[in-house]
């Protein structure tokens, strides 16, 4: 079928009509040519793969009406059964000798064939033979339609004996060679097939499908002076498009000359995606004054990525009138860019009444985004029962914020069996939300194995998650090197948690190279904990000006730091001024070190009245170092209402100052609860001031247990009061040990 989807070959209003008339229509194509034209099959087009689907557009439409049988290459066991059962020696010599092959494949002889063709080149065997077979499989694959002169495969074939050995090989001569290649294996087929013309060849196509090594330079420059006509040069430059962009150009180029619009619309996503947009313009408008809809259509994308918006929208709406259709849809979502909203819906849906099913899809995302969630739901329905597996995974999407998580998971899955690496990815985001995490990194794994790499990003998460480090180092790793570049970032914050900051480092870095700009703050933090204050300077001064306020914040410490007090004060300011209450506290900070109280107290207050609750505790320090007990006492109760443990210490101390021994024991016992050493050294203090020796010493010990030295020279005093002063000697060579150590 494949043979009749290219430039002037079969129409959908054609099909449509055969259709309408009752007439059967059987065609028959491999998996690669259907996936090479479905595979492209996706608008609107922006990106430089969405352009070249114009290409195959037409062709993917016709697929689209029809109904397909897939037939699978290996054969059930039912099937091979009732292959069994049929009087008919070749199927059982078949069913014999098949192996891993189809049956279909081992009866054509294709495997067979395609061995003893490679075989073929060895010395001793059938070298030239084979140079022939190999030029003619890849003039095949050029695109330059057979059959093939022998002059031809003479030409073509030297590069190939050559390649592969020349003289030392030995090879056979050319009427031998021919022979040989020519001859009928199996009672089948034969590598070169005879034609009418004694002197010309077709070729076992087996062979070409199931070729798949890079075409030399001097094939395809062969192909292209054999080009008899535009239609030839034209498939040279659509096969050559992706691998050989120079001769892509050149072919285009030849069919350009001889009319071929088609190869108009070809040369012109050429040069557009080699920035020569201008070149491509001109193109574009040559097919489309040629009445070439497509080449409209591609001019408007063009026009709408040089922001000439007005052009762009006129030319859409030509295109349409012409009757393409697609240019309907990407009118539709110009307009979306320029809020037109209701105008875009308008456009949308005349594409999806003229059958474009994407435009479907686009109209479900706008009315979704508009808050239409019902009607959103049947459109995305309707597309994706029209075969936009980009529907079902916005279906799926829709539902799963709805919280039908069961209907969302079915959409998923649809899609998932259309083969969408996207809805692969939220079938596992919505199976770890719900607790299935074994599903859920099955599923990430099955979409990362199918080269979504935003699902290994996320299979990398959840294997953090669990603890299990080394998986999911490995898997940030893997879908960092796949181009997804928040990856590095994940996998510098999951290094540098280890302790490993050099490769943390050479992961941020990679990250800034990739433009996220997160990495910047974080790279500075690590530089600076490295000692290296200039590089984190230059880092946290970048990341400011990419808009991140938080490097503002650490870029004034860092400042205040160095003792460049004026400088911090001013960063400071820049990050309150883009929101940072964090910067607020430092500020207040910064104001009380330089001995500003009042203007401390005011910044401290307006950063409580922002929601920094760190700013309550320093508040209450200030206030009681100027003698506002009463005041210092209500802040660092609502300190600790808050949830900062450090002002339990502090108002224990200011109540056993105030005389209110009871409380202040309470207070410090809560602190120790809350894990404050100095809180068990103080509540020692109290526990020894009470005359509470015994429960003294234990909060000591306890204190120094926990770390806190402090405690040691107490709890030596006290014993020596005590009257035990080996002990107390032994305390305090222990502190000098220490102190040594």
């Amino acid at each position: 079928m494949e043979n009749f989807l290219g430039p002037e070959g079969l129409e959908p209003g054609l099909l449509a009509q055969l259709v309408r008339l009752r007439i059967p229509v059987l065609a028959t194509m491999r998996y690669q040519h259907y996936d090479a034209f479905m595979g492209f099959s996706m608008g609107p087009l922006d990106s430089a793969n969405k352009q070249y689907a114009e290409v195959v557009d037409v062709g993917a439409r016709i697929l689209k009406q029809v109904e397909p049988v897939e037939l699978n290459r290996v054969w059930s066991g039912n099937e091979l059964q009732r292959a069994g059962e049929a009087d008919d020696d070749r199927i059982a010599d078949a069913l014999t000798h098949h192996g891993p092959y189809g049956l279909a494949e081992y009866l054509a002889a294709g495997p067979a064939l395609y061995q003893e063709w490679h075989r073929a080149g060895r010395p001793g065997g059938h070298p030239r033979a084979a140079a022939l077979v190999s030029a003619a499989v890849n003039l095949a694959r050029c695109g330059l339609r057979p059959p093939y002169h022998l002059d031809l495969l003479v030409e073509a074939h030297h590069h190939y004996l050559t390649a592969a050995g020349g003289p030392l090989l030995r090879p056979e001569p050319l009427d031998a060679a021919l022979e040989w290649a020519t001859r009928r294996r199996h009672s089948v087929t034969s590598m070169l097939i005879p034609t009418e013309d004694p002197c010309a060849w077709e070729i076992f196509d087996y062979l070409a499908d199931y070729s798949d090594t890079p075409i030399p330079d001097v094939t395809w420059r062969t192909a292209l002076q054999h080009a008899v006509d535009a239609t030839d040069s034209y498939n040279i430059g659509f096969r050559a498009y992706q691998a050989a962009s120079a001769i892509a150009e050149t072919a285009f180029r030849q069919a350009v000359d001889a009319g071929d619009t088609d190869a108009m619309l070809g040369l012109g996503l050429l040069l557009w995606e080699a920035g020569r947009a201008d070149e491509a313009e001109t193109i574009y408008q040559q097919a489309a004054n040629a009445g070439d809809t497509g080449a409209l259509n591609n001019l408007g994308i063009l026009l709408r990525e040089a922001e000439r918006i007005d052009e762009a929208e006129s030319t859409f709406r030509q295109a349409a009138d012409a009757g393409y259709t697609g240019a309907l849809n990407n009118l539709g979502h110009l307009l979306v860019m320029t809020g037109r909203k209701e105008e875009a819906e308008t456009a949308f849906r005349q594409a999806a009444d003229a059958g474009e099913s994407k435009a479907l899809h686009n109209l479900g995302l706008l009315l979704q985004e508009t808050g239409r969630i019902d009607e959103a739901e049947t459109i995305y329905q309707q597309a994706a029962n029209a075969g936009e597996t980009d529907a079902l995974n916005g279906l799926g999407l829709l539902l799963a914020e709805m919280g039908r998580g069961e209907e969302a998971e079915a959409a998923y899955r649809q899609a998932v069996e259309a083969g969408h690496g996207g809805a692969m990815n939220n079938l596992g985001l919505l199976l770890q939300e719900a607790g299935r995490i074994d599903e859920a990194e099955t599923i990430y794994q099955q979409a990362a194995n199918a080269g979504y790499a935003g699902a290994r990003f996320n299979l990398g998460l959840l294997l953090q998650v669990a603890g299990r480090i080394e998986e999911a180092e490995a898997a940030h790793r893997q879908a960092a090197e796949a181009g997804f570049a928040r990856a590095w970032f994940d996998l510098g914050l999951l290094l540098a948690e280890a302790g490993r900051r050099d490769e943390a480092e050479t992961a941020y870095r990679q990250a800034v190279e990739s433009g996220d700009t997160r990495a910047l703050t974080n790279l500075g933090l690590l530089l600076k904990r490295a000692g290296h204050m200039k590089e984190a300077e230059a880092f946290y001064r970048q990341a400011a000006e990419a808009g991140d306020t938080l490097a503002l914040t650490n870029l004034g410490v860092l400042l205040w730091e160095a003792g460049r007090t004026d400088e911090a004060e001013a960063t400071y300011k820049q990050a309150v001024d883009s929101g940072d209450t964090k910067a607020l506290h430092n500020l207040g900070l910064l104001h009380k070190k330089t001995g500003r109280i009042d203007e401390a107290e005011g910044t401290y207050k307006q950063a409580i009245g922002a929601g920094e609750t760190d700013a309550v505790f320093s508040l209450g320090l200030l206030l009681e170092a100027t003698g506002r007990i009463d005041e210092a006492e209500a802040l660092y109760r609502r300190a600790v209402e808050s949830g900062d443990p450090r002002a339990l210490n502090n108002l224990g101390v200011l109540l056993w100052e105030a005389g209110r021994t009871d409380e202040a024991e309470a207070t410090y016992k809560q602190a120790v609860d809350s894990g404050d050493t100095k809180a068990l050294h103080n509540l020692g203090l109290l526990q020894e001031k009470t005359g509470r020796i015994d429960e003294a010493e234990a909060a000591y010990k306890q204190a120094i247990e926990a770390g806190y030295e402090g405690a040691r020279l107490n709890l030596g005093l006290l014993l020596e009061k005590a009257g035990r002063r080996g002990e107390a000697k032994a305390l305090n060579r222990q502190a000098t040990d220490g102190r040594d150590r």
